[in-house]
């Protein structure tokens, strides 16, 4: 039998693609509490079910498919590029690796031309068929639309055919930001990706007695551990600290904590380590939005995480990432950075956003390589002295001016012309590296 949380879905589920939906309409509709209509729209949302959109409300939506976050689909280039098929519908849930502009002759086209890949390409019908043959897709862009023979063709080898009414150069362009985008999403990790399972993980019952606690920790050499209900649901956590001094027959529920922090899978990352660091938390539980037991994700393993993450090769560019290129070190605490034409605003001066970054991408590489330390940004007061124009090399000083175990602030100046241009103070908690 379905629970009410897993009834809910399957209503919402069962919804027509734009219906309005809220938390009163259906606490309303399958007779439960608002509460418990919430967490289900909540969870509803963040697996894509539903949206909520300024002025209109929550409404049902189209799921987006997450199996290739990595790639996007020819079914997706057509959204992207506001395109027209021709032929091959039956290919469009195939992904695409790379996409190739196909302004040479048939003979040299053919070194490029390779499956899952997108020929993009004007009204030349024999560069059309020749692409499709040796198994590509097309892209006939300029408004173009293609014969009859290339359309049987595409269909029987079951290659997406497209048109647009938009030039190569625009096509090519909107495609890789949309290859970019997809890729940045694949680097940004959520506790799904690194967590420790329930199959895997070691808990014990509200029931359970302190010397269970000891033997559980003997076996494991682990001290800390979620304490749950009979149906799963997470009671508290306890630890070594908790135990000591206990009877072997305490029970746990008289010594763990209550109401532990915990994770959705869904969660970045990022933001579980924010909250266990600045808590001094080893080890979290991971929940369902029923509040049930689906593992732990240790610091141990976002620190692993975070650095996998940071040897592997940049796939796509970040603001950020832009922003950091752009910065280098002319000698101890000092850096540089020049101010070009896309890093100001329409009156032709740093834009305060891409200043704010820099700010942030300086501390970064400061505390990351003296201090042996990565950082969270948690409050920054910047302020201007003096105008800041295009061309302009910036000094940037950054300088510590108390710090902590969990957190730092620091002073950072900003000279342009051997002037003070600018000065902020940062607050900033740290995570130590291993």
């Amino acid at each position: 039998m379905k629970t009410k949380h897993e009834q809910i879905i399957a209503f919402i589920e069962s919804l027509p693609v734009g219906e309005k939906l809220s938390v009163r309409l259906i606490a309303k509709e399958l007779q439960v509490s608002e509460g418990t209509a919430y967490r289900a729209i909540k969870e509803a949302e963040n697996n894509g079910l539903v949206s909520t959109i300024k002025r209109v409300g929550t409404i049902r939506i189209e799921p987006k498919n997450g199996e290739h976050i990595e790639n996007l689909t020819y079914d997706e280039i057509v959204k992207v590029i506001d395109g027209e098929v021709h032929g091959g519908e039956k290919g469009l849930k195939k992904t695409l690796t790379k996409f190739i502009i196909g302004a040479m002759t048939e003979e040299a086209m053919l070194r490029y031309v390779t499956e899952e890949s997108l020929m993009i390409i004007g009204n030349r019908e024999e560069a059309q068929q020749l692409t499709l043959q040796n198994g590509a897709a097309v892209l006939i862009t300029g408004g173009f639309k293609p014969s009859q023979t290339v359309v049987d063709l595409a269909n029987h080898k079951e290659l997406p055919l497209i048109s647009t009414s938009y030039d190569t150069f625009t096509v090519g362009t909107m495609i890789n930001r949309a290859m970019t985008d997809q890729l940045i999403k694949k680097e940004i990790l959520r506790v799904q990706n690194i967590f420790t399972p329930l199959e895997r993980t070691q808990f014990l019952n509200r029931e359970d007695t302190v010397y269970t606690y000891r033997m559980l920790n003997q076996k494991s050499g682990h001290s800390r551990f979620p304490v749950v209900l009979s149906d799963g649901r997470l009671a508290g956590i306890v630890t070594a600290k908790d135990v000591v001094g206990q009877e072997d027959t305490e029970l746990i529920e008289k010594v763990m904590t209550k109401n532990p922090a915990s994770a959705r899978k869904y969660m970045s990352v990022a933001s579980i380590a924010h909250t266990m660091i600045w808590d001094g938390l080893e080890v979290m539980p991971v929940v369902s939005d029923e509040l049930k037991l689906a593992g732990v994700i240790s610091r141990q393993d976002i620190m692993k995480a975070m650095q996998t993450v940071q040897k592997q090769p940049q796939s796509g560019d970040t603001i950020s990432d832009q922003i950091n290129q752009l910065i280098t070190e002319k000698e101890d605490n000092l850096f540089s950075f020049s101010v070009t034409p896309q890093t100001t605003d329409s009156m032709g001066t740093i834009s305060f956003g891409v200043l704010s970054e820099v700010v942030t991408e300086t501390i970064y590489n400061y505390l990351s390589k003296y201090k042996k330390k990565n950082l969270v940004v948690e409050q920054m007061n910047l302020h201007y002295f003096n105008m800041i124009q295009l061309g302009n090399e910036l000094t940037i000083k950054p300088s510590v001016i108390d710090e902590n175990r969990r957190s730092a602030r620091l002073d950072v100046e900003i000279y342009s012309e051997h002037t003070l241009a600018a000065k902020a103070i940062v607050v900033c908690q740290l995570i130590q590296k291993r």
